[in-house]
């Protein structure tokens, strides 16, 4: 038995993928939203009232849990799910609202001899796929940039909590760093520079540069006060990758200037959310080679992240 805990369209989207799997599986909730689609989805049941009434009545542990709420609640349900004896859990990314929280569920997590895991599903994307290929094929990366520009005239006008706004970097901007390091090699020297702020963020400009462990040199840069968008730019000995929009990819051939679209086998990705399918199934399988661990995850918050934001 696999639990998703959550109802939202997050939630949703994994039960679709676990149905497709042919795994059993509950939803729990803290309402009843969106219990006529789980159950069409196939959810054996809906559990409302929320995880810690649930577990209150001593359901049997299940095998795996894919944690899906909203991201407040990311690091308290995680916690309450190891306390309970769960030894393999999905959690959304980043796996926590502020990074405060973090060290708690890590420490647990050994004690518990657990396994918990960051979904970040562009590391699945079928355009990173065919990208790695070409990658393998080329010898390797030898530089890379990217660019984590988030659109703050639309994000100011969202209706979240102000700790979400004030850790958006770690919501939504480490989407892209993730896939880029992950890409690329962990970053073995790394320079960073920041400049000015918003209302509900700090820093607003980012700049950087250094090398990675695979002796790949780097870039990277975003401005959430100027026009952008996400993007990463990989240098083989042979080829220029363009990740931009993220769910394509473009390539340039040495000696010319022209950039096509590579043709990728994406039909996953637009049956269910880019990435999503594939990561779900690696974690139920046990193929865990590309899945961030709750453990790598505070050492990029410690490496990389925070001096990002220059902290």
């Amino acid at each position: 038995m696999i639990w998703i805990i959550g109802t939202g369209t997050i939630a949703l989207e994994y039960a679709k993928i676990l149905n497709q799997l042919g795994h059993e599986f509950i939803a729990v909730g803290r309402s009843g939203k969106n219990a006529d689609e789980f159950i069409e989805a196939g959810a054996k049941e809906v559990v409302s009232g929320g995880l810690n009434n649930y577990l209150a009545a001593s359901p049997t542990t299940p095998q795996k849990v894919i944690v899906a709420t909203n991201v407040s609640q990311l690091a308290e349900i995680t916690i309450a799910l190891l306390n309970y004896g769960v030894k393999d859990i999905l959690v959304e990314k980043p796996g926590f609202c502020q990074p405060t929280e973090l060290p708690t569920v890590v420490i647990l997590t050994k004690e518990k001899g657990a396994n918990v895991f960051l979904a970040y599903n562009r590391r699945f994307y079928s355009s990173v796929l065919a990208a790695e290929k070409i990658i393998a094929e080329d010898g390797g990366i030898t530089s890379f940039n990217f660019e984590f520009t988030e659109w703050a005239h639309v994000i100011e006008k969202l209706d979240y909590p102000r700790e979400v706004f004030e850790n958006w970097f770690f919501v939504n901007s480490t989407h892209v760093v993730d896939l880029a390091f992950f890409l690329g090699g962990e970053p073995k020297e790394l320079s960073c520079f920041t400049f000015d702020k918003l209302a509900w963020h700090k820093p607003a400009v980012f700049t950087g540069a250094g090398i990675t462990n695979t002796g790949a040199l780097f870039s990277y840069q975003a401005n959430w006060n100027a026009p952008g968008r996400w993007g990463i730019e990989i240098l083989t000995s042979q080829h220029r990758l363009y990740l931009r929009p993220m769910e394509k990819l473009q390539i340039q051939n040495t000696g010319s200037v022209d950039i096509s679209e590579v043709e990728i086998d994406d039909q996953l990705d637009k049956e269910f959310k880019p990435g999503f399918y594939l990561e779900a199934k690696s974690f139920i399988e046990g193929n865990i080679e590309r899945l961030c661990s709750i453990e790598q995850q505070m050492i990029h918050i410690d490496k990389i992240y925070d001096k990002i934001l220059d902290k």
